[in-house]
């Protein structure tokens, strides 16, 4: 493959804001007006009790300290991917990469579990397999994979979704791969087992994201599995750009969407596939991000599917074992033009804090990621010139994270960006789909500011980026990031900002002494009330951090946390003072009840 000569980082900078300006110019203005129009009715100028961004930040400002520090290679952690691209383009090459953060031991410590691509070359036998680094402290890891027995047997990776599925106290790992996927049981004693056939949850399509949680209410985790493509080597096709190189198509050239794919925990190590059944077989995509909560609070947990060039699925839990398809009337499965996005990423946020889950997704170049705003179970396609998708048009995204990174009191953002097909011009000589990933600093009121320099390390790291996990991998109440890169080395970025804000860290642990999935916390601090979810299983292929971080500013002590625990039980604990962890354990707090009263 030919490649441009390499562009320095300062020209490719020029090079993006140019992209910015004609983008915002023939495409975000409109957008913009339309939105503003529409959502002028729905949102006050700012939310009760906030502050005016305006108030808080001027405009993107350079900083002169970095807020990440690279420490892969120092710190042991030494996983490269390989999609194992040759000559030929294969599809499967382009989306694989995925990341969970979990402590597989109860040391208190969170380790890191890296899903491989491998190769679809047959005749290969030493495919490199999925990795788990064990986490020793002091920023110290080890390759512990063949003693744990999670390599793999030779399959091509995607991603992974961490949860303790038998409630057995001990967190296990489900691994997507084109083809048969694999459920790994934690044994306890710093070995998992491969339980997939037994547990009956091969899927045997191309999965891609996964996420684990209880929708019949059984006390029992689910698992739902995003699919992409109805896909094989003897269906690939060719496709080109810039000017005639070969190059990764898009999925719309195989029409050839699949279904996502739904198991209901029987409670005894086995699942049914309840596909047919829960109704899921009624909208097919090209599903590469999942992410399950409750939507439209009514206490039942639901399911987002965000598809590349396909509507959105929204699947709102019926309460009788079946779920519908409603993205398309409820407002997140096009934008507001009536156009499919290419969706890789998503996660669930509650940007106003006041119990509204919106949805935020990744896109593609030219596209801009994309924030639909929850108001009361309807969905805006909500655009600004400071909103999480602002800087967002030039790259394309897959794994994101929102995180108070800086202890402000504020959700800040973390993208992983990473071409699909050839740009116009290569910002790495030896990568051209490698780009430069986004921070952005959050100020309140679903405003974002660009943080410099770019990606908030001292050099920007250019890679091609997919999966991307969250967690406080030292337990200094900042949190530290993993990113996957296809075809190149992970990184492993170290919280540095000094000095940060006080904090609040907490295990929502159900009876069974295992985190409670999709558990709703209200944090009151200073006179300020932050909401929290116990949501691990977003991004893109990935798992982050199921313990709950909080940002607290200036505030030293938090006066209360009421927990609502998935079954809808509500009990309140504390006070409590910052800057620690602490474990809330359903039926030790106060019961309460109405506590969660919602903004409107």
């Amino acid at each position: 493959m030919t490649s441009q000569p390499f562009q320095s980082f300062a020209e490719s900078e020029a090079h993006r804001r140019s992209i910015v300006d004609r983008a915002r110019s023939y495409a975000c203005l409109p957008a913009i007006s339309i939105l503003l129009s529409l959502t002028n009715g729905c949102f006050k100028s700012s939310p009760e009790g906030a502050t005016p961004a305006a108030q808080k930040t001027n405009s993107a400002k350079r900083l002169d300290a970095p807020w990440f520090e690279e420490v892969a290679a120092k710190a042991g952690f030494n996983f490269r991917h390989s999609s194992g691209h040759n000559r030929r383009f294969y599809m499967p090459e382009m989306v694989t990469g995925g990341v969970g953060l979990l402590d597989y031991d109860n040391d208190g410590l969170l380790d890191i579990f890296c899903v491989n691509g491998g190769s679809l070359d047959p005749s290969l036998t030493n495919r490199p397999g999925c990795r788990l680094y064990h986490n020793l402290g002091k920023w110290k890891f080890e390759d512990v994979t063949e003693r744990a027995g999670v390599g793999g047997h030779g399959e091509y990776g995607m991603g992974c979704a961490c949860g303790d599925y038998d409630g057995d106290g001990y967190v296990d790992i489900y691994v997507t791969n084109l083809g048969r996927n694999l459920l790994y049981r934690n044994n306890g004693d710093g070995t998992f087992a491969d339980v997939t056939v037994r547990a009956g949850v091969e899927c045997n399509s191309w999965s891609t994201s996964a996420a684990w949680f209880d929708y019949d209410g059984d006390g029992n985790l689910d698992l739902v599995v995003a699919n992409y493509l109805k896909w094989s080597k003897d269906t690939e096709v060719d496709c080109f750009s810039r000017g005639g190189l070969p190059d990764y198509c898009s999925p719309l050239n195989y029409k050839a969407p699949a279904m996502d794919t739904l198991y209901h925990n029987r409670g005894d190590g086995t699942f049914e596939n309840v596909t047919l059944s829960a109704g899921l077989d009624k909208a097919y995509g090209n599903g590469l991000g999942v992410v399950c909560a409750d939507f439209n609070n009514d206490g039942r947990i639901d399911i987002y599917v965000a598809n590349d060039g396909m509507p959105n699925q929204l699947w709102i839990n019926q309460g009788n074992g079946g779920f519908k398809d409603e993205a398309m009337i409820r407002g997140c499965a096009v934008n507001s033009l009536g156009v499919p996005r290419a969706g890789m990423g998503v996660a669930a946020v509650d940007l106003n804090q006041h119990g509204w889950l919106d949805l935020f997704i990744t896109h593609l170049v030219g596209e801009g990621n994309g924030l639909f705003v929850n108001t009361n179970t309807n969905f805006v396609d909500f655009v600004t010139p400071k909103g999480p998708g602002a800087h967002s048009l030039p790259y394309t995204g897959f794994g994101l994270g929102f995180a108070d990174f800086d202890n402000d009191g504020e959700l800040d953002l973390y993208i992983a960006n990473g071409r699909v097909k050839l740009g116009t011009t290569d910002l790495d000589p030896n990568d051209p789909y490698a780009e430069p990933n986004n921070l952005l600093r959050g100020s309140g009121s679903r405003q974002f500011e660009e943080v410099m320099p770019q990606g908030g390390v001292g050099k920007p790291l250019v890679a091609t980026s997919r999966g991307l996990a969250t967690g406080d991998l030292d337990n200094d109440g900042g949190v530290d990031i993993v990113i996957i890169n296809r075809d190149g080395p992970a990184h492993l970025l170290r919280n540095l900002i000094s000095p940060r804000g006080n904090w609040f860290m907490a295990r929502a642990l159900n009876r069974r002494n295992c985190y409670a999935m999709n558990a709703i916390l209200q944090i009151e601090a200073a006179g300020r009330t932050y909401w929290r979810y116990v949501i691990p299983n977003e991004s893109y292929c990935s798992s982050n951090d199921p313990r709950i971080h909080c940002g607290l500013g200036n505030s030293k002590k938090i006066e209360r946390v009421i927990v609502r625990w998935p079954n809808g039980e509500e009990e309140s604990f504390g006070p409590f003072d910052a800057d620690r962890l602490y474990d809330l354990r359903e039926g030790t707090g106060e019961k309460t009840s109405g506590a969660f009263s919602l903004k409107r």
